[in-house]
């Protein structure tokens, strides 16, 4: 699969999602055998702005390559201008957020309000295209909610604009991450657009991906919480593909050992107390539907350091 100039060595992408997919995350899912890794969204205001807060969210290692970087806003001179500005960083794609739901981005006219804006849509692909050399791709919702299902047209009006790529979450911003995820919608898209399409919602497993392969014709499969304590995830669709079957799941032993690694990572790239802070949430994930998780949850919460947590799941998990 090919994104502009940039070959994927597989059609499996890691999505873009805030407090999530960080450094360390994500070079765990690119050793499992992600084809694209998408960084957490970053603010073209906070770039302008030179925000101190937003150096952290723009490391990249060259191991993770190819890498995609996105950013969100409304404005599009802010934007292309601030593309330009960073372009020189060692990512290989630029995203363009008009998806997210969150309230305080869509209230300024950002993430999915755009879906409502057309020609705001437009000129932002335009001018960010035209201000530099790496693809730009967009990702979009179904919609904005029921009223309003227009992906096939902000699809379109991408592609005229000089996107090389879009990937289309089947859900509307007014479902959140909630229901079903609307997969003839991303067929639609498929079929009205020559550029690829990027199909992203409720694929958790390798049957699920080639299934929606097959049911809406996308290139690529875009997997977000279907990874979260998952990047195994990734070395199962390429086997998959391989082999026409998935591999079985992760021992306790190699459960136990991701888990420790992701946390060195963490505290590497953050320090210890921010590291193994975040490491909670990760852990969660990790152990969700275990026997006992819901006590580890509880007992997770209160670990501040490196040797208490592997101490916890030396105990918890055999």
């Amino acid at each position: 699969m090919n994104i502009g100039n940039v070959k994927l060595a597989n059609p499996y992408i890691l999505a873009p999602m805030a407090g999530v997919t960080d450094l360390p995350f994500r070079l765990l899912c690119k050793e499992q055998g992600a084809g694209l890794l998408c960084m957490e969204m970053i603010s073209a205001k906070a770039l302008q702005y030179k925000n101190r807060n937003t150096k952290a969210l723009l490391e990249i290692e060259p191991e993770e390559y190819p890498v995609s970087l996105q950013l969100f806003g409304s404005d599009p001179q802010i934007i292309s201008e601030q593309a330009k500005a960073i372009e020189e960083l060692p990512f290989q794609i630029l995203d363009i957020n008009m998806g997210c739901p969150v309230p305080k981005v869509v209230k300024n006219g950002e993430g999915s309000a755009l879906m409502l804006d057309p020609e705001r849509v437009f000129a932002i692909v335009s001018r960010t295209a035209k201000a530099i050399r790496k693809p730009v791709t967009v990702k979009i919702r179904k919609g904005f909610d029921d009223a309003h299902v227009n992906a096939v047209e902000i699809a379109r009006v991408a592609e005229a604009a000089g996107a090389a790529a879009v990937a289309v979450h089947g859900r509307t911003r007014e479902q959140y991450y909630s229901g079903k995820a609307d997969w003839d919608i991303i067929r639609q898209v498929k079929e009205a657009v020559s550029i690829p399409v990027i199909g992203n919602g409720d694929v958790t497993a390798p049957e699920k991906a080639r299934q929606m392969m097959d049911e809406t014709g996308c290139d690529g499969v875009m997997i977000g919480r279907g990874a979260q304590g998952n990047p195994w995830i990734f070395r199962d669709l390429v086997a998959y593909d391989r082999t026409g079957q998935a591999p079985p799941g992760p021992t306790p032993a190699e459960l136990k050992e991701m888990m420790l690694r992701h946390a060195r990572l963490q505290m590497e790239y953050k320090g210890g107390y921010l590291g193994i802070r975040e490491m909670r949430k990760h852990v969660a994930w990790y152990t969700r539907g275990l026997p006992g998780s819901a006590k580890l949850r509880d007992a997770i919460n209160q670990v501040d350091s490196y040797e208490e947590l592997e101490a916890l799941l030396n105990e918890k998990i055999r």
